[in-house]
């Protein structure tokens, strides 16, 4: 039985803060955490502990795209990547594209699942059931209806944790119904929808909204559309980008105020170049190019994010000003409530994982850990 004990100067439990705990790890798993044991000899970690982030939407990472290349070299090189930013947990996100890359991509996960690839932790199909008016980036040519192929993909039960999101006004209640009772977690998205169509939605087993403002009708007087359902449904979670491209400060802080931090989840929608020297990739045939920190095609519109979890996390603290405690839930154990994995995920607790991440006192990442192992020594396994 393999036992490590350390001592971080503080921890943040997924909850709350605290000081310099002693933490015992047996078998990659949390056994103890003592606050007022100061004698035992423990590996001293100078920083703040906290969960591993958790990020439910991410195209790609380390140079690479997962619709450009859906494989297991893909999946490893993004979970590398994003690891040295904190997350220990991704979504690995399809955007709407041909059925034939969404088989491949089932498969690649499906692969990552069965050998336990760190970091992995299922799909999220980012379409292709969206709305043309908001379809953003994603190729009007392969938006389309539910049809007996995506069935059968969204069938699988080798996928890990499954996600989707559609626009309400494309996918009927029942669909949405019968996508439930297949495991699937559904977000809304993409969507020019009215507020009735989107609660209908809701009720129908839908939960979340992605990239909240983005790509979505908006709040007006006279129609909630899908920014004012989200606003309003209170069990409802929401991601948000925070990069300040995305979302201007005031509306993010306007989103935490009415969600919550127990709604509201940190995501990057990072496309290919987070961890990678690279300043462009190809999108469909076209180039995204990198300015800085924002991606955008050559008409100047958004094309997805440059954003880790790390610099999400800074953002919200530095310039939104809001609660450091507040901002870690939203990157830990929020989205791990969202993906119905709060019981596993998300925590620094007695029978979780050490899926651990280090802070600094600038909260740029030290370190992180998989299961107690710290990433270089983690992926040297997978190489």
């Amino acid at each position: 039985m393999m036992k490590q004990q350390f001592r971080p100067q503080q921890l943040f439990d997924g909850q709350q803060l605290l000081g310099n705990p002693l933490i015992t790890v047996e078998n990659g798993r949390v056994s103890a955490i003592e606050l007022n044991n100061k004698t035992t000899q423990a590996i001293e970690l100078q920083g703040m502990l906290s969960p591993g982030f958790i990020d439910v939407q991410v195209n790609g990472g380390g140079g690479l795209l997962f619709n450009n290349a859906p494989n297991l070299n893909t999946l490893k090189q993004m979970s590398y990547a994003h690891s040295q930013f904190g997350s220990t947990g991704i979504m690995p996100t399809v955007i709407t594209d041909d059925i034939e890359i969404m088989k491949q991509a089932a498969d690649a996960v499906s692969q990552a699942i069965s050998i336990n690839l760190p970091g992995i932790l299922g799909i999220h199909f980012e379409g292709p059931h969206l709305s043309v008016p908001k379809k953003g980036v994603h190729p009007q040519a392969h938006i389309r209806a539910i049809s007996a192929a995506e069935w059968q993909v969204f069938e699988r039960n080798d996928l890990g944790i499954k996600m989707i999101t559609l626009a309400p006004e494309c996918v009927s209640p029942d669909d949405i119904k019968h996508l439930k009772s297949l495991g699937w977690i559904i977000c809304l998205g993409h969507s020019n929808t009215d507020l009735l169509t989107a609660q209908n939605a809701l009720n129908a087993g839908a939960n979340g909204f992605t990239h909240l403002f983005n790509a979505m009708s908006p709040l007006t007087s006279r129609e909630p559309g899908m920014v004012g359902a989200a606003l309003m449904a209170e069990q409802a979670f929401c991601g948000i980008i925070i990069d300040h491209h995305h979302v201007h400060p005031e509306m993010a802080k306007l989103a935490f105020k009415l969600k919550g931090a127990d709604k509201l989840a940190l995501v990057t929608d990072a496309m290919a170049l987070i961890g990678s020297d690279q300043n462009s990739f190809s999108l469909f045939g076209e180039t995204i190019y990198l300015n800085q920190d924002k991606l955008t095609i050559l008409t100047g519109q958004l094309a997805g994010s440059h954003l880790s979890m790390q610099q999400a996390v800074k953002n919200c603290v530095n310039d939104l000003q809001l609660p450091l405690s507040d901002v870690l839930k939203m990157a830990t154990s929020t989205p791990a409530h969202w993906l119905n994995q709060s019981q596993k995920l998300g925590k620094i607790a007695v029978g979780y994982p050490a899926d651990w991440v280090l802070l600094d006192q600038e909260l740029n990442v030290t370190q992180s850990w998989f299961s107690g192992i710290n990433r270089e020594q983690t992926f040297k396994i997978y190489s």
